[in-house]
C-alpha cells in the first residue's frame, strides 16, 4: 500500500514537470511546421510540403483515414506515456534525490497493468484493422469493370463492359503540359469512370511486377505477369485523381502516372461513344514506341 501511494505521488510530481516540458515542444514543433510551409494534403494529388494522407474521395479511403486518426491517438497517448515514465525515472530514481534505493522487486498491480493494457490496445487495434482489411478484400457487385495492364513503362486499360476498347495512357512530358497539369502525373489518355458507381478493377501486367496505386481512393494492388488481381473503388467526388506506379518496375518507374477523371453519368456516356470511336482506329505501336522518348526526356528534366 505504501508503494503504491509513494508511485502515486512520484507520478504526479512528475506529470507537473512533464506538463511543461511538453508544452514547450508542441510549440517549437508548431512554430517549425509554420516555418517549413506545411500544409494539409489536397485530394487527388500531393500537395508541395503536406503532411497527413490524401484527401478521401471514396469510402475505403474515408475508412482509412478514420483508423489513421484513431491509430494517431493510441500512439500519442503511449509516446507520452512513456514520456511521464521516463520523466518519473530521472527525477525520482537518481542517487541525489534517493541515496537508499528502494528493494521493492515485485507489484502485482502493475505486472497485471502491463500486461493487460498492451493486449487490450493490440485488440483496439485490431478490429478495425480487419474491418478494413474486409472492406478493402471483399468486392462488391460492380456497376462497371475496367481491365489494367502493367507495361515497362506505361499503363494499357481496357473497358469490357462498354464496347471492348482499350487505350494506352502516357505520361505528358514536361514541355507538352498545359495550364493545370501536374508534372510527372499528367498522362495523354486519362481513365474516365462516373461517380458514385463501383468500379472492378483487374489488373495484371505484360513484363514485370507494377503496381497500380491511387492514393485519393485508398487503392493499391500488384500488377503481376500471368496473374490476374482484382480490387474496387467508388469515387464519390467529381473530378481528376493521380497516382503512380509503386513498384520498383525499372529505368523508368517514376514515369508511369495514373490519372483517373471522374465525371457524371451522362458525361461518361458520352465519352465512351467518343471513345469507341477514337480508341478504334488508334496507332497503338508507334505510340507505344513514343513511351521511350517521354522517359528519356522527363528523366533528364529530373536530374
Amino acid at each position: 500500500m505504501g508503494v503504491t501511494i509513494a508511485m502515486k505521488s512520484w507520478i504526479r510530481n512528475a506529470g507537473r514537470t512533464a506538463a511543461g516540458f511538453i508544452g514547450a515542444m508542441v510549440g517549437v514543433l508548431a512554430l517549425t511546421i509554420a516555418g517549413a510551409g506545411v500544409a494539409a494534403a489536397g485530394t487527388g494529388q500531393p500537395s508541395p510540403w503536406q503532411i497527413d494522407l490524401q484527401g478521401a474521395a471514396s469510402p475505403v479511403m474515408e475508412t482509412m483515414h478514420s483508423f489513421h486518426n484513431f491509430l494517431l491517438v493510441i500512439i500519442t497517448a503511449v509516446v507520452l506515456l512513456v514520456l511521464v515514465l521516463l520523466i518519473v525515472v530521472a527525477v525520482k530514481f537518481n542517487e541525489k534525490a534517493n541515496p537508499v534505493p528502494s528493494r521493492t522487486t515485485h507489484h502485482t498491480l502493475i505486472e497485471v497493468v502491463w500486461t493487460v493494457v498492451p493486449v487490450l490496445i493490440l485488440v483496439a487495434i485490431a478490429i478495425p484493422s480487419f474491418r478494413l482489411l474486409f472492406l478493402q478484400l471483399d468486392l462488391p457487385k460492380a456497376d462497371m469493370t475496367v481491365k489494367v495492364t502493367g507495361h515497362q513503362w506505361y499503363w494499357s486499360y481496357e473497358y469490357p463492359d462498354n464496347g471492348q476498347f482499350s487505350f494506352d495512357s502516357l505520361m505528358v512530358q514536361t514541355a507538352d503540359l498545359q495550364p493545370g497539369q501536374p508534372r510527372l502525373l499528367a498522362v495523354d489518355n486519362e481513365v474516365v469512370v462516373p461517380v458514385g458507381k463501383i468500379v472492378r478493377i483487374q489488373v495484371t501486367a505484360a513484363d514485370v511486377i507494377h503496381s497500380f496505386a491511387m492514393p485519393s481512393f485508398g487503392l493499391k494492388i500488384d500488377a503481376l505477369p500471368g496473374r490476374l488481381n482484382e480490387s474496387w473503388f467508388q469515387a464519390t467526388k467529381e473530378g481528376v485523381y493521380y497516382g503512380q506506379c509503386s513498384e520498383l518496375c525499372g529505368r523508368d518507374h517514376a514515369f508511369m502516372p495514373i490519372a483517373i477523371r471522374v465525371v457524371s453519368e451522362a458525361d461518361f456516356a458520352a465519352w465512351v461513344e467518343e471513345a469507341k470511336q477514337k480508341y478504334a482506329s488508334a496507332d497503338q505501336p508507334a505510340r507505344i514506341v513514343a513511351q521511350n522518348d517521354v522517359g528519356q526526356a522527363d528523366a533528364a528534366g529530373a536530374r
